[in-house]
């Protein structure tokens, strides 16, 4: 496979990725709305700040990473992971409205953001740090994943 097409195949990943999730997500609003939250849990605005940051850091370093590093099957392998993972908890937590089903989703989306975090570093210190704040926001959303199923164990 072509570098270049490696560089589709994470584009194409993270579109799905996108696209995926704004509609899972937007589905369950009200039911979101009427759960207890955890005390931690930021505020709005802050999701939609990290979110867009994280889908430009992942097109960007996905980018780098399949034209220029060794590691770039590890790579598309683990984002894909990740985004499957991500996607089975926005399906999950909002439309099934099974919060511990989607703890775990969310669980095995961030071990599997860690091998991309990984191959960043080594690929360049900047393209690793640019990705910690995703790897960071995944484990935040974890442990409220979790904290919500557990204030909420009937929903």
């Amino acid at each position: 496979m072509t570098k270049a097409l490696l560089v589709v195949v994470n584009l194409v990943v993270l579109g799905i990725y996108v696209v995926g999730s704004g509609v899972w997500v937007r589905s369950g609003d009200a039911w979101y709305r009427s759960l207890e939250r955890p005390a931690w849990q930021p505020p709005d605005v802050v999701f939609g700040l990290i979110w867009p940051y994280n889908f430009a850091m992942l097109a960007v370093v996905g980018t780098l990473v399949a034209l220029h590093s060794t590691g770039r099957w590890v790579w598309m392998v683990a984002f894909a992971c990740s985004v499957v993972g991500a996607l089975g908890w926005a399906y999950l937590f909002y439309a099934r409205q099974s919060p511990g089903a989607s703890a775990w989703a969310l669980t095995a989306a961030a071990l599997c953001t860690v091998p991309m975090v990984i191959v960043a570093f080594r690929f360049n210190v900047v393209a690793g740090i640019a990705m910690l704040p995703y790897l960071v926001w995944l484990c935040v959303a974890t442990s409220l994943a979790i904290g919500y199923a557990a204030l909420n164990p009937q929903s």
